[in-house]
């Protein structure tokens, strides 16, 4: 069985819970590790007011003792501290004050709708609920945990915010000599960035947006360094490492597009300039000078930097809202609206570091697949030697 996770959760209920399973025995986890990733996903400028209500900390209840993984499920929960004033609205009980925050006017954009005629909800604040991207609190919680896991063998997860509306940022190159300084720049930057230069234009947009009761999407990179060659496969659609990739990168409420390296730019250009040429020489080994491919080929890693990039539509929750439909009264009225953030994309970068940290460990496991870390470790090991030895490769 490979290693999976689940969510479960409202927004505004008791809080979020999430399982990981088939986590191997002997990986160092500590509360405090989970917690640090947390917070991340709350900074942002952009946020909106619940990020000044909660204050995220995750509980474990299982599958961790004494700070090690036991191989058993891990089960958490990171309470929702704005429960306590929607608890007689989003009780599993009887909710005697339901009636007052009933959805009948469904955001443009958002799940309210087609989430009412497929789930058959007249108030369609059952579907919001969990449609809201809080969930992605109990994912960057599950992220952190499989980021343990690739940390165990020296492969790091990072995130990079590029754009803000219509702001372009300049990004880094990551490489294994400037990835601790690029984690450094983008946790300080109010917007998880490494051009600073760009910050003040972007909170201005974001400023402009609020004023005119806006909101703006933007995009964001996540990569892989560390990463061994050989993870995914051709050998089938399901088993192609970049398209694991886009799909868990387009889970993640708002996204609407998701590329591979510079997959958007090389559509444009001859093969000659898109392909990343392969050199050799006895200190390097095989290296190359180029990793437009994002370090995937033919579904598979190629053990250069693994990189996507993810762009984010804006929140459809608008406080000067749009036009919609009283499902009540059957009227044309203004949508409802939800307390929402302007911009959150320096957040869905997290949660892209957690999505891409769930796809590189669930692959890793299956090559070098063990109960316990040990046992990978030697799975690994072997596995390295024979890179080395059949493949001059001196990277890992």
């Amino acid at each position: 069985m490979l290693l999976r996770f689940i969510t479960s959760g409202e927004s505004h209920g008791k809080g979020l819970i999430g399982i990981v399973e088939q986590m191997p025995a002997g990986v160092e986890i500590g509360e405090e590790d989970i917690n640090r990733e947390l917070q991340r996903r709350q900074k942002g400028y952009g946020r909106g007011g619940r990020m000044k209500i909660e204050s995220d900390r995750v509980e474990v209840f299982s599958g961790i003792r004494n700070g090690y993984s036991l191989g058993s499920p891990i089960a958490y929960l990171i309470r929702n501290q704005d429960f306590e004033n929607w608890q007689e609205i989003m009780a599993a009980g009887e909710c005697k004050r339901h009636e007052e925050k009933v959805l009948n006017r469904p955001r443009p954009g958002h799940a309210d709708l087609a989430g009412a005629m497929k789930y058959n909800q007249a108030d369609m604040r059952n579907i919001l609920e969990r449609a809201s991207a809080r969930e992605t609190a109990a994912r960057v919680a599950a992220g952190a945990i499989f980021k343990k896991l690739l940390e165990s063998f020296n492969i790091r997860v990072y995130s990079q915010v590029k754009s803000i509306g219509p702001v372009q940022a300049k990004t880094w190159q990551v490489n294994e000599q400037n990835w601790q300084d690029l984690l450094e720049k983008v946790d300080e930057s109010p917007l998880h960035l490494v051009d600073t230069e760009k910050e003040s234009l972007m909170m201005e947009a974001i400023d402009q947006a609020r004023a005119k009761g806006e909101s703006l999407g933007g995009s964001f990179e996540v990569g892989v360094i560390g990463m061994p060659p050989g993870l995914g496969s051709h050998t089938s659609w399901e088993s192609r490492l970049d398209s694991q990739i886009s799909a868990l990168l387009m889970s993640i409420p708002a996204i609407k597009a998701v590329e591979i390296g510079e997959g958007i730019a090389n559509s444009a250009k001859p093969g000659s300039r898109v392909h990343d040429e392969i050199f050799y020489n006895e200190e390097e080994g095989l290296h190359r000078k180029s990793n437009r491919a994002g370090g995937i080929e033919g579904g598979i890693s190629n053990g250069e930097t693994v990189w996507a990039r993810a762009y984010m539509k804006p929140i459809p929750t608008l406080y000067k809202p749009l036009t919609s439909v009283n499902t009540k009264s059957w009227q044309e009225e203004k949508a409802d609206i939800e307390r929402s953030d302007i911009c959150a994309v320096p957040a869905a970068a997290i949660v892209g570091e957690s999505m891409l940290a769930f796809v590189i460990a669930r692959a890793f496991l299956e090559k070098f697949s063990g109960d316990s870390l040990d046992e990978i470790r030697k799975s690994y090991s072997v596995y390295q030697a024979y890179l080395k030895r059949v493949w001059k490769w001196e990277k890992i």
